[in-house]
């Protein structure tokens, strides 16, 4: 793991706690090195300063990772740093970035012509400084050749749960995740952007219920029974929950049941027709139109797209 002067902590102690972990499952799986440019004491932003060996005599590693954070703009100007990353691009299996570490990987040269993702924060200014990579916006990580892109901060530890996964197993990096007490894979797709974030409105009673939705969506959920829930007349529930997220109820549901399924879909562990009950849409035809309305792809289309990623990683 690289570090710069102003980088995030948890873009680096998140990973390395997965990494570590991983251990204790499959002994000496992992050997953890901090790396920076002239090595000693390297302060983060939040003025709390690890240990780093230099750059220089540092060897080849199986894994070079680059953490992100505030100080990633100065630091991708380092050419030790990127002299480094450079020749660890003809040595590593594999390099990645974490959260804002994705400049470093493009002032080396290492995205061009890959997508690639960052903090959806930074996303624009990636892309304009560096219009030869290809910015994935919306994305936790993205997987081009050798080369492993992260978006913020905890997402870094998605990125180190997959590589667990490829390396070792599913079975090991859910054994991490559930070590660690986070989700194996988010609820709604490897997507920044989460539903329940983007609809919550401030409103503790709305909060509640769509969480409560979230966790029943197997249920029927009609107006009347949101309402009840909700403890409001179906009317003025309607028009005020409207009022307050922007859409209906039943937009708002099969926002949160699409979410779901497509979770579902792109793991490839269940069909597609036991997935359409298991998120409430029942039928599966039901469900395909949705996913036409939300993504312009059938599931069984985004199924194979997502297994033809991950054979891509392997």
């Amino acid at each position: 793991m690289i570090l710069f002067p102003g980088f995030q902590i948890l873009d680096v102690t998140g990973p390395v706690a997965a990494f570590e972990i991983a251990g204790r499952f499959t002994p000496d799986a992992y050997h953890l090195t901090l790396l920076a440019a002239e090595g000693g004491p390297v302060v983060a932003s939040a003025g709390i300063a690890l240990q780093a060996w230099p750059l220089s005599g540092a060897g080849s590693f199986d894994t070079v990772l680059v953490a992100g954070g505030d100080g990633s703009r100065k630091a991708m100007h380092d050419p030790l740093l990127c002299e480094f990353l450079r020749r660890s691009a003809g040595q590593a299996r594999r390099l990645g970035s974490i959260c804002s570490g994705a400049y470093l990987l493009a002032a080396a040269g290492l995205l061009d012509g890959r997508r690639a993702t960052t903090h959806w924060r930074r996303a624009p200014d990636l892309a304009a400084r560096f219009p030869r990579v290809d910015v994935t916006v919306d994305a936790i990580f993205v997987v081009d050749g050798p080369v492993w892109t992260s978006a913020g901060i905890t997402a870094g530890i998605d990125l180190a749960l997959a590589m667990i996964a490829e390396d070792l197993g599913e079975e090991t990096a859910r054994a991490v995740a559930r070590e660690m007490v986070v989700y194996y894979r988010r609820p709604g797709g490897q997507s920044q952007f989460s539903a329940l974030l983007e609809l919550d409105c401030g409103d503790d009673r709305y909060s509640e219920l769509l969480g409560w939705i979230r966790e029943n969506l197997a249920a029927r959920l009609t107006v009347e029974d949101l309402a009840d829930r909700a403890g409001m007349s179906p009317r003025n529930f309607s028009r005020a929950f409207a009022r307050a997220l922007g859409q209906s109820p039943a937009k708002v549901v099969e926002r949160l049941r699409i979410e779901a399924a497509r979770d579902l879909v792109e793991s490839g562990a269940l069909p597609i027709e036991r997935i359409a009950v298991q998120v409430g849409f029942h039928d599966p035809e039901r469900m395909r139109r949705a996913f036409l309305r939300a993504f312009g792809h059938p599931p069984q289309a985004m199924r194979r797209l997502a297994q033809g990623q991950a054979a891509g990683r392997r």
